[in-house]
């Protein structure tokens, strides 16, 4: 890193010029004399060492202090604080609420890629579809992308295959990226979640049996399956039996279980229940076993599921791959939003290396048209949805459910560890790229069942339940 712009040097002043040392900034120096500045040796050495050319490597280290300038626009403050705590701990601070490298991959341009061979694990669900329809349709390739999609039966094992880097990145369940950074249920990795895959696309499932329980004041002592303790499945099921005065605690048995197996399980009369993704529920009705007793649509429209994951280490590494990787994605996405694009969508991931399901099946849960085995033919179109952004207020509400019951014992820094994995600033800007629109803001408040989020007071939200451990 050039002296001039060594945000970290508490001995010498942070000076946002030029590295030439004249009194104009780096832009202005390259459209006055056509290149960049040559005085400091040090980019040089910075991008040999990451592969980027030198004037790439002095944007990085601007990008850098600007963001320290920000946070310490007083000279004197900087200078104190580096002096009170050190160098190495100001920077491990300061990545750990900002993490530098995932920034600077999605500021990068279109740049030859670190990697072109992907491995990408999913699990055979609806909520994967822009990440496995960018396979077929294409997507991938354009990017110069080669992905290995790697079906997988649960998510423990897209977890730990993620960390152990046998996949490059990963479909996750939207809580997964937040609870690995924070270390539960695994060792502390820091995770980086770029975009949401879907919105909605779940449902409650009971056995035919039940079809006279609908109240769920009734269902004291039943066992429901849901997929992952840190998924929008688990902590939507708990907010609507507590709603109800059940606790999930105590009053019924809640059961991890692979969404391959849910349906097998409903149908040996092993779980009275379930809630879990596409297209599972549709296939419990298709085969006679279940009904669909409410969709998660109806507790909370709009509500995220699923996401696209990586370790943010994978990202450092490979900035380049990593943003060809975000373009194909949320193009797909975007794609598969697109309500008229659904009946080809469905077909290109019904086959046995996707989804291995009925194209019936599938169509009837992409278009919102289908049998919810009590008889009816509902038409819900918004009954899965694909939307990229990844709100930071989103992820609150699910760091509140991890706190409320009981996962996290500790206070939680809400907005920091939002912001550090769900990269919505970052999204916003490459989406723009892309042509298409993003929000303005990173955060909103969000109604479930009735009841309305403000992701400003999250130690309220949490308090504010009559049932619950937090």
């Amino acid at each position: 890193m050039s002296t001039s712009h060594d945000p970290f040097n508490a001995d010498a002043p942070l000076n946002m010029r030029c590295g030439c040392g004249r009194a104009h900034t780096l832009a202005e120096h390259i459209r006055a004399f056509g290149e960049a500045p040559q005085a400091a040796s040090a980019p040089a050495v910075l991008a040999s060492r990451a592969g980027m050319d030198v004037e790439q490597a002095r944007a990085s280290d601007f990008m850098e202090a600007a963001l320290v300038k920000a946070l310490f626009p007083q000279e004197p403050l900087r200078r104190a604080f580096l002096k009170a705590v050190g160098r190495r701990t100001a920077m491990a601070a300061i990545a750990s609420a900002f993490p530098m490298g995932a920034l600077q991959a999605f500021a990068q341009e279109k740049q030859p890629l670190e990697k072109s061979d992907l491995k990408i694990g999913f699990l055979p669900i609806t909520c994967a579809t822009p990440l496995v329809a960018a396979d077929p349709l294409g997507f991938y390739a354009k990017e110069g992308l080669k992905v290995s999609l790697n079906r997988t039966a649960g998510w423990a094992v897209v977890r730990d295959k993620t960390l152990a880097g046998e996949f490059d990145a990963a479909h996750m369940l939207s809580p997964m990226p937040l609870a690995i950074t924070m270390g539960l249920g695994a060792d502390a990795t820091p995770m980086v979640m770029p975009a949401i895959e879907n919105v909605n696309g779940n449902a409650i499932t009971l056995h035919i049996k039940h079809k006279d329980k609908r109240d769920p004041r009734t269902w004291k002592g039943m066992k429901f399956a849901i997929p992952f303790d840190y998924s929008m499945h688990n902590f939507l099921l708990r907010y609507y039996l507590a709603e109800n005065g059940i606790d999930p605690d105590t009053d019924v048995q809640l059961r991890v279980m692979a969404p391959p197996d849910m349906v097998a399980n409903l149908r040996a009369e092993n779980i009275d229940g379930f809630i879990v993704a596409e297209p599972f529920n549709q296939r419990a009705v298709f085969d006679g076993v279940g009904f669909i007793h409410k969709l998660t649509s109806e507790l909370w429209d709009n509500h995220p599921c699923c996401a696209f994951a990586a370790t943010r280490s994978f990202v450092e590494s490979n900035p380049n791959t990593f943003a060809a990787l975000f373009r194909a994605i949320v193009s797909s996405t975007m794609h598969c939003s697109q309500m008229d694009n659904r009946k080809e969508v469905a077909a290109a991931i019904a086959g046995p290396n996707y989804l291995n399901q009925p194209i019936t099946v599938l169509e009837q849960v992409l278009l919102g048209r289908f049998a919810d085995g009590l008889g009816n033919v509902r038409n819900e179109p918004n009954r899965i949805n694909f939307d990229p952004f990844p709100w930071q207020s989103m992820a609150v509400w699910m760091l509140t459910q991890m706190k409320r019951w009981g996962y996290v014992k500790q206070d939680i820094n809400y907005a920091q560890v939002a912001e550090q994995v769900f990269l919505a600033t970052d999204a916003r800007k490459r989406m723009a790229e892309l042509g298409f629109t993003a929000p303005a803001s990173n955060s909103k408040t969000h109604v479930i069942m009735g009841k309305t989020f403000d992701p400003s007071k999250p130690e309220a939200y949490v308090k504010s339940f009559a049932i619950g451990k937090g």
